[in-house]
């Protein structure tokens, strides 16, 4: 019972999860063509050999430090936003501060990987998320195959269908109550 209580619970992180997974997929290719149109083509060549030599533990670092630099002082900016009551700022902010933060982080990770992926506890870490990744496919995949239904009947060629469908099953549920009262 309490693990059917739960279900929902768990199928929302999942689908939160899977939109984390979807924002890196789609924002790493983005973020590889603004760094070909920049100059930063030629940082990011120079940045990955000078990686090649340091030890795994520096390359962390290296990971860590456009994170903070670039992220904590839009995340300051975020809360000043929300001290005074500035709640499209906050929400431009947040906006902003997540598909950034994706952004350099999918580059920054890009150029790091194989130093970081030497770090035992890291590369678990890594192997974790990709499985997490896995099992938040398997979890939310019933409800993904209920919107692909429901998007299937919104076409413009079925919706008329849908509707009728949808107005019949509304009159019976109205319908329901008053028959059973006798009135």
């Amino acid at each position: 019972m309490r693990r059917n209580l739960l279900r929902p619970l768990w199928v929302i992180l999942a689908l939160l999860f899977l939109l984390e997974a979807w924002l890196w997929d789609h924002l790493e290719p983005v973020v590889a063509r603004v760094v070909n149109v920049i100059p930063w083509g030629r940082l990011k060549v120079w940045l990955s050999k000078s990686i090649e030599h340091l030890p795994p533990y520096f390359a962390l670092t290296v990971f860590a430090i456009p994170i903070i630099v670039v992220l904590l002082p839009l995340k300051f900016l975020e809360v000043y936003f929300l001290a005074t009551s500035s709640w499209l700022g906050a929400i431009t902010m947040l906006v902003v501060a997540k598909l950034l933060g994706l952004g350099v982080t999918a580059f920054v990770f890009e150029v790091t990987r194989d130093k970081l992926l030497q770090i035992g506890w890291f590369h678990r870490l890594y192997d974790w998320f990709i499985w997490l990744r896995a099992w938040s496919r398997t979890i939310t995949e019933p409800v993904r195959e209920q919107l692909r239904q429901l998007k299937w009947l919104l076409t413009p060629q079925r919706a008329g269908r849908f509707t009728r469908l949808f107005m019949r099953l509304r009159r019976k549920a109205y319908a329901s109550p008053a028959n059973s009262d006798g009135k």
